[in-house]
């Protein structure tokens, strides 16, 4: 994964140039590539494994957000970076966590699968946490993307936020509620997948009806 045409893996430094360029999709490349490794670090810190996935996932959005603020050289690597954003995170967990929360209650649910299905939120996947939250961003428009990480993930007021994006605020609440309507046209996408699948079984009978006979 993140090979390019001519098979050479892109820098760290590569994937954040591309992803200043309005697409998240590099830095979900990144995420891939050293999630485990800021997973590992919270974790060492907070007693919660649920909160140290949080946590991580929270890196990454806070490295999506200030990704046109940060520079690294040619053959820099953005892990010593994502350390330190991920030491400000767990000292600030509370307030982070919240935000964090805040924000997953309007992103659509994970999909449910055969693997995952009765797990506890402790065990799920850090990758597969973080990845959800990055493909639901990648589905909104840049400038319903920065009122989302404004207003809910930062908390900023509408009227800082239109400070802050050179906009009226009339504009950052239509942004705003377009970002939710695309996010709830999302949710009910995925309820639609997960109950397409239920219905394809191998036998085409639902696990109910198996058990029956």
């Amino acid at each position: 994964m993140g090979d390019d045409r001519d098979g050479v893996t892109p820098s760290d430094a590569e994937l954040w140039t591309r992803a200043q360029n309005t697409n998240p999709s590099p830095l979900g490349e990144l995420f891939d590539r050293h999630a485990n490794r800021i997973y590992g670090h919270v974790h060492a810190q907070v007693d919660s494994r649920g909160e140290a996935e949080a946590l991580t996932t929270v890196v990454f959005l806070e490295a999506w957000r200030r990704r046109n603020e940060v520079v690294f050289t040619a053959d820099e690597s953005v892990l010593p970076w994502l350390f330190a954003v991920a030491n400000h995170a767990v000292r600030n967990r509370a307030r982070t966590l919240r935000r964090h929360r805040s924000l997953l209650a309007k992103l659509p649910p994970l999909p449910v699968d055969d693997a995952t299905a009765g797990r506890s939120r402790d065990d799920s996947n850090v990758e597969r946490d973080g990845a959800h939250v990055l493909a639901a961003f990648r589905q909104l428009r840049p400038a319903e993307q920065d009122v989302l990480a404004l207003c809910v993930w930062q908390g900023v007021s509408h009227e800082h936020a239109a400070l802050a994006l050179g906009v009226p605020t009339g504009t950052v609440r239509a942004r705003l509620d377009s970002a939710r309507q695309r996010l709830s046209e999302l949710a009910e996408l995925a309820e639609r997948e997960r109950s397409g699948r239920r219905r394809r079984s191998p036998t085409g009978r639902s696990s109910t009806q198996t058990s029956r006979r």
